[in-house]
Order: structure tokens, then sequence, then C-alpha cells
């Protein structure tokens, strides 16, 4: 049970996410382990601060705009962001697949911006998830930025992530920590991560991590990801140097963007 004001009114938006059609109040407080009425009292809280709707005729609750428009106005004030999206594009217009940009949020790494590359038939459109917690251990994306980390910080993360029952991972998925651990060293030994059926069925997906210039550490990552007809293993080794060109790429711009907010700063103490 979600402890404290703040953590209970968290863990209703949480449980609102990707709910367009709502939610009703039984299965909000079922999921955040709550009485109905203590709830009721959040959602009531949530709605006077216009961060939650009540939608008419079913009465389940919903988010509104706000919170998409919080984070976009974040999103709009980092630099390295606006830099990253046409670089994205680039690379999903050569693979003509899903290009998305993941970084990485404390201890869990999210979805931040995405590119389509295919323009007709067969294409993978994925489920409405920036901002969402992306799997670690059957993606591509999470073992790339695991890659980079120690075996028991790797395995640690994903001992401590719980499932997503919403999204059915597909039968290649790892079953244990070995072969996860497995799959971290096939990752390091390569320099980017593959994926097939793993993070969900009839998908497979390549990624590589984005390397912070100053700490030397993960940041983020690239991922590309396509129907496994045809993101086949050698139309990955085909794409791999360009998606290593691309998070190479986008690494020098955050060492531009790094020197010059140094500068900066250098040059207002100075003045």
């Amino acid at each position: 049970m979600a402890t404290g004001a703040l953590s209970r009114g968290l863990a209703v938006l949480q449980c609102l996410i990707g709910a367009t059609e709502g939610v009703p109040l039984t299965r909000i407080a079922e999921s955040v382990d709550l009485p109905k009425s203590a709830a009721h009292r959040i959602l009531v809280s949530l709605i006077h601060e216009g961060f939650v709707q009540q939608l008419q005729p079913s009465g389940n609750y919903c988010l509104t705009l706000r919170i998409v428009s919080l984070g976009l106005r974040h999103l709009a004030s980092s630099t390295i962001f606006e830099l990253a999206v046409p670089v994205l594009v680039r690379l999903a217009n050569e693979s003509g697949q899903l290009v998305r940009l993941g970084l990485v949020d404390g201890e869990q790494l999210l979805w931040v911006a995405k590119a389509q590359g295919a323009r007709a038939g067969l294409r993978y459109e994925p489920d409405p998830d920036h901002g969402s917690e992306i799997p670690l251990a059957s993606s591509a994306s999470g073992l790339a930025w695991l890659s980079q980390l120690t075996d028991e910080q790797a395995l640690r993360l994903v001992a401590r992530q719980e499932r997503d029952d919403r999204h059915p991972i597909g039968h290649n998925a790892p079953k244990t920590l070995v072969e996860v651990q497995a799959r971290l060293d096939e990752t390091r030994a390569a320099g980017w991560a593959r994926v097939h059926d793993s993070v969900e069925e009839g998908i497979s997906a390549m990624a590589a991590p984005l390397i912070d210039p100053d700490s030397a550490e993960a940041m983020g990552v690239v991922s590309i990801a396509g129907p496994s007809l045809q993101l086949t293993d050698a139309r990955m080794e085909q794409l791999a140097p360009r998606l290593q060109e691309t998070v190479a790429e986008l690494s020098g711009l955050a060492v531009s963007l790094s020197n010059e907010a140094r500068s900066r700063n250098h040059a207002e103490v100075s003045a």
C-alpha cells in the first residue's frame, strides 16, 4: 500500500496511465490497495487540480491533457531532445522501421521520442508508450542500457522490475536471470542488443546505448523495432553501423551542449 498523501496520489495517477476509456473507482482502489473512500478523496483532489476528469455516463476516471502538457513543456526545455528528433527521423527513414529514443530516469528507462519510417504495408505500431517504463530483461533497449552497468547492478534492476500484464511478452523473453546474463554478455560483445519475439510476439528490435560524454555512463538508448519478418538478423547486421553512428552523433551533440553550458557558466562567473 502506498503511504503518504503524495505517494498515494502518484499511485492513483499511474493507475490511470494509458486508460483512455477511464478506470472505475473499484478497480482504482484495488490497484493502489486503498479503501474506496480514500481513493475517491484522492480522485476528487486530482479533479480539483485539473489532472483527472470523470467521464460520463460511465463514471470512470481518466487523466486530462494537463499531464501531457506538463511533460511536453518539460521536454521542450531540453535542447538535446529537440536536436535528437531530426536524427531519429533520418534513421527511421533509412531503416524503414520504428526508431525510438529512451532516456535513463533514476533506475528506470523511459521512451521519450519516436519516428516511424514505415510508410505502408507491414509496420510496427506499438501501444502509446511515451513515458512508460521500458521492460529491461525482454527488450533490446533494456539490454543495451543494462550492458553498461555491472552484472550486479543490471540483475538487481531486472529482479525489482514488476511485469506489466497489459503488454504480454513474446515466447523468446528470458525466463531466468541466467538467460538475462547470457544476453547481456552477447550485447557487450557486439556493442548493441537484439531481440526477436521477446518484448512482444512477432516483433524484433535492436538498440545501442547512448553514452554521456562527461560521465562515460549510459544516459539513454536508441532502438530500431519492426515486424520480425522484416527485421531479421541479416537486416540488423546491415543496420548496426547506422545505429551506432546515430548514438555517436547524439553523444556528440551532448558534448557540444555540455561545453556550451560550461562556457556560459564560466562567462557569467567572470562577469
